[in-house]
């Protein structure tokens, strides 16, 4: 294997890609759904209950190793960009960044010492989303070149999307199951520390196979350097405004992800078992849906499926300020609703990323997918980890009280409030707002085709 100064891999498959290909694609979302989940679902609740660090401080714990993806995905993209290798430019960094991700996963909950837990996680954290920095953006810059097809990267991501949903589902819902079997606090952690990290290896070693005949490419010169890279990226508008909204959205979503299991304490007063229902409410209905979505899509276009997904969650999220006075069976028919508007956005959102690429390549010849799904993936990181840094803080500025016994503290009302408000008001104010920055993108399939037929009549001249 090799690094390049100047060029990078691209593919032209306007054919659908074989079934082997898609499912192999695919269950690489168990890697990056296990590590987007369980973090933002357990590292908050572990740090502030299980090891009694101050809300205030396990925000900063949280977010900061991940913000430092924020500096290396762009990195990643780049230096796999420039990769060649007899298995292609991307599938080492999902072999290797995945294998050691899942080593690194099992053991920000190993707590090995008996002083300075916090800065160990913090440490472990950081190493650990290093690692998936080397996995993820190789892994999300693979579909724009898999295939040029406007819709057969739709049905690439909707398969991707529905074992996403699965791996949520699997990794939220029982990881919490994992921690209380395995005697709750610091040994029921260690336990579920091994069990996810189960899951991402046999996610990383599925996509690597899955994924061995599928299209290698051909090769283009790219920009020379990393800066010119960015500058390129920053000049495609729908990119810039469809990351922007991204980001935001992240933030959100990450909020509500982090509130679960204080929302199961403290407002639905069950510990044991809320955070596993409300999982399983919130995926359930989004594996049900994707063929409607993919329906939906199809008529109205990727954009406005987006939207309108998007203001589906919002909705759904302010609603659920009421469930002190809902029954729970209507609380937990509101976290479907979201689960299906969550399965929505995630689905047009990743299939609007390849062709924001693929028009970039069709207006400058150059095929550089590794830049723009660097930052991509930095962004949705530093919006993931800035959303439980804001829960936590908002917990802190109403009164929440941390503990070190393995069980949450007794809350206030005025913390209580903090907890809801945290989970349901805030996160969907911020998804809904979003939105507005969607007014200016106009990438629609008939541009883009317009422009990768321009670009291929002025290659032949």
């Amino acid at each position: 294997m090799d690094a390049r100064p100047s060029q990078s891999v691209i593919t032209r498959s306007g054919t659908q890609l074989p079934r082997r290909v898609h499912a192999g694609y695919a269950l690489g979302s168990l890697v990056t759904g296990a590590f987007g989940t369980v973090p933002g679902l357990l590292l908050a609740p572990y740090l502030t209950d299980t090891l009694g660090v101050a809300a205030w401080l396990a925000g900063v714990l949280v977010w900061a190793p991940k913000a430092w993806d924020v500096l290396v995905n762009p990195v990643a993209g780049r230096i796999s960009d420039r990769t060649r290798s007899r298995w292609g430019a991307r599938r080492p960094y999902l072999l290797v960044g995945g294998l050691t991700l899942a080593v690194l996963f099992a053991a920000i909950f190993a707590a090995p010492f008996g002083s300075g837990r916090g800065a160990y996680v913090a440490l472990a954290f950081l190493l650990a989303a290093t690692a998936y920095a080397f996995f993820q953006v190789p892994y999300v810059a693979m579909p724009a070149e898999l295939t040029d097809s406007y819709s057969e990267r739709t049905r690439l991501l909707t398969w991707r999307v529905a074992v996403l949903a699965i791996a949520i589902l699997v990794s939220g819902a029982i990881a919490p199951l994992v921690v209380n079997a395995g005697g709750d606090g610091i040994p029921g952690h260690r336990w579920m520390g091994v069990f996810v990290a189960g899951l991402i290896v046999v996610g990383t070693i599925a996509v690597f196979v899955g994924t061995s005949r599928a299209p290698t490419g051909t090769v283009r010169e790219s920009e020379p350097t990393l800066r010119a890279q960015l500058a390129v990226a920053s000049r495609n508008r729908p990119f810039r405004l469809l990351l922007i909204c991204f980001v935001i959205q992240a933030v959100g979503i990450a909020m509500i992800l982090a509130g679960v299991q204080y929302f199961a304490d403290h407002v639905l007063f069950s510990p044991d078992t809320g955070p596993t229902v409300l999982f399983a409410c919130f995926v359930g209905p989004a594996l049900l849906v994707m063929p409607l979505w993919s329906r939906v899509g199809a008529r109205v276009g990727k954009a406005r499926a987006f939207v309108l997904a998007s203001l589906l969650f919002a909705a759904g999220a302010v609603l659920l300020v009421l469930a002190p006075v809902l029954p729970a069976v209507l609380i937990y028919l509101i976290v479907g609703v979201l689960g299906v508007a969550y399965a929505g956005q995630q689905v047009f959102g990743l299939a609007m990323l390849p062709d924001c690429i693929a028009y970039d390549t069709a207006r400058t010849g150059k095929r550089q997918a590794g830049v723009f799904t660097g930052l991509w993936t930095a962004g949705e990181t530093f919006g993931l980890a800035l959303g439980p840094g804001i829960y936590l803080l908002v917990l802190q500025a109403f009164g929440y009280v941390s503990s070190s016994s393995g069980e949450a503290a007794a809350q206030d009302d005025t913390a209580r409030l903090g907890v809801l408000l945290g989970f349901t008001v805030l996160p969907g104010l911020i998804v809904g707002l979003a939105v507005l920055l969607m007014r200016g993108y106009d990438l629609t399939e008939a541009k883009l085709t317009t422009a990768v037929g321009e670009a291929e009549a002025a290659a032949i001249n």
